[in-house]
């Protein structure tokens, strides 16, 4: 039987004064976050199809049986520096919790072994990973979070394990639910200096696959590539073809997890900024769309996976407090 989503109390979310504009959040908190001094072990994790993934252990000395063991989700081209994983790896280790951090694959700064990588519906590997985690640690509570892209992927698998999820609550963070409405508002506005930032990373690990397989399984050549101009355009010619989606739209419609949210079967946090500049208002679900197993936080600022306040000479992360509490109140702590 799965535990019920306990009383959720918490103050909600108001952007310091200094960082109002959704852009300010989202930058000050990638780039001026602070530097956390961090030692992770790295496992190479093999795949069932010759691949293989990435996991960096954060063990907590003398853990007890009851205290969780969270798995983070990355976002899109992200990985064990990004600040958000920082943040919460480094407040693991405050709370003596411990935490794996999981790269999809090629997001560790090598490439992976086959032509395809990862992508916003890619549940598969994840199951994979918190099955051996809970075969290695049977009497541990599992607790995933997961953010933006990551985000996705792990309400997308809670709601196809539906009842029968091995996790004990999870969270999702600025996830991209509509996935074709993102792509869309991404490539608009000021919103496009995220998708130059995030196309140019793709599109150099796109690159080095060219060169890593002679016999590439797509038309694609260096120059094709570097003449996309948004990710819709990516993953029309490499993300949906790769992975056996018939076009963008297809792979948009197919790996979204708004469709999924109202199976979901364990205690579950949704976060979403109203401001934030990669998501549209179609990210938010209606009601109907949503149950008693999912707490849907909604803040008017934040941008994207910011959420600072506090004052100019002393910033704080609400995100570093508010996941640890709810997971406190699902697990009783």
């Amino acid at each position: 039987m799965q535990a019920q989503l306990r009383p959720v109390t918490q103050p909600q979310f108001k952007p310091a004064w200094w960082l109002k504009h959704a852009h300010l959040q989202t930058i000050f908190a990638k780039y001026l976050s602070p530097k956390y001094q961090l030692n992770t072990t790295a496992e190479m994790f093999s795949l069932p199809d010759g691949d293989e993934l990435q996991l960096n252990w954060l063990h907590a000395e003398n853990a007890a049986e009851g205290t969780p063991l969270l798995l983070l989700l990355h976002g899109l081209a992200g990985d064990i520096n990004s600040h958000y994983i920082q943040a919460m790896l480094a407040q693991c280790k405050t709370l003596q919790w411990s935490a794996v951090m999981l790269h999809f694959r090629g997001c560790n700064g090598k490439p992976n072994k086959l032509p395809r990588a990862y992508h916003s519906g890619d549940t598969a590997d994840v199951a994979l990973v918190i099955n051996e985690i809970k075969r290695r640690y049977p009497g541990r509570p599992v607790v995933a979070v997961g953010y933006s892209l990551g985000g996705n992927v792990l309400l997308k698998y809670c709601g196809e394990q539906a009842a029968q999820n091995p996790l004990t609550a999870a969270i999702a963070v600025c996830p991209p639910l509509s996935l074709s409405a993102c792509a869309k508002r991404i490539n608009t506005g000021s919103s496009k200096l995220y998708q130059r930032y995030l196309l140019g990373r793709l599109k150099r690990s796109t690159l080095l696959k060219l060169k890593q397989f002679a016999d590439f399984p797509l038309p694609l050549t260096p120059e094709k590539i570097q003449r996309f101009v948004s990710i819709e355009q990516f993953d029309e010619h490499y993300t949906a073809p790769i992975h056996g989606f018939l076009n963008a739209q297809d792979y948009y419609q197919k790996a979204s997890a708004k469709a999924y949210l109202k199976h979901i079967a364990v205690p579950t946090l949704i976060i979403h900024a109203k401001d934030d500049p990669f998501l549209s208002d179609e990210v938010i679900p209606e009601p109907r769309e949503l149950n008693n197993f999912i707490r849907y936080e909604l803040t008017q600022g934040g941008g994207h996976v910011g959420f600072v306040y506090g004052s100019p000479f002393q910033a704080k992360f609400w995100l570093s407090q508010r996941i640890p509490a709810f997971i406190k109140q699902q697990l009783n702590l």
